[in-house]
């Protein structure tokens, strides 16, 4: 009998999307991402294009190991991350993660966890969206070039731990340049008679 890995995102969907395929399937979970850019380095090569230097994430080690030696087994492997654009860039990963085994890759989308949706998915599998892809790495982009120079900032001022990216920087500009024009008031007296 074939042996199929398919990957969702959660643990608990696992289980559930597991109960539905029944034999022939494993369903295994990444528990999110299991790449990033590194943590202590800008990760952008920015006289490259802008090309993300993704590492994996070393608390996911135990589960990468876990889906290459899963993959390494199965005849295919289905891609169910989450139907949005963090979904797809999240597949993406897993698929160069385990590119190196050379298997039969595809994705499938579960737009709800019943069996006929599961069933549905699997019936429809399709390649990888990189425009999705490349959307959700602009954004990650984006967010790193902003907020890797802003957050050690934030960390002296307020506290540590605080992150900003693309949105909070601007919010972080919008209330800097607010307060500047209440400093620079300068409040005058006046009458009407």
């Amino acid at each position: 009998m074939a042996q199929n890995l398919v990957i969702v995102e959660s643990p608990s969907k696992a289980k559930t999307i597991q109960k539905y395929l029944g034999r022939g399937f494993t369903v295994l979970s990444t528990m999110g991402h299991i790449r990033d850019l590194p943590s202590r380095d800008l990760g952008i090569n920015i006289k490259e294009d802008f090309k993300p230097l993704y590492v994996n994430l070393p608390r996911k080690s135990r589960t990468i190991t876990q889906l290459k030696i899963a993959a390494a087994k199965a005849d295919a492997i289905y891609l169910a991350t989450d139907p949005d654009r963090e979904g797809e860039a999240i597949g993406w990963h897993v698929s160069r993660v385990l590119q190196n085994l050379h298997k039969p890759t595809h994705r499938i989308l579960f737009y709800e966890i019943t069996k006929a949706g599961v069933r549905k998915g699997v019936e429809e599998p399709r390649d990888l969206d990189m425009n999705l892809v490349n959307s959700q790495q602009a954004r990650r982009i984006i967010d790193r070039l902003v907020g890797f120079k802003i957050s050690p900032f934030l960390w002296k001022v307020l506290y540590g731990g605080l992150s900003a990216g693309r949105v909070q920087s601007v919010a972080l500009r919008l209330i800097c340049e607010r307060q500047a024009e209440i400093d620079a008031f300068i409040p005058e007296e006046y009458w009407t008679l």
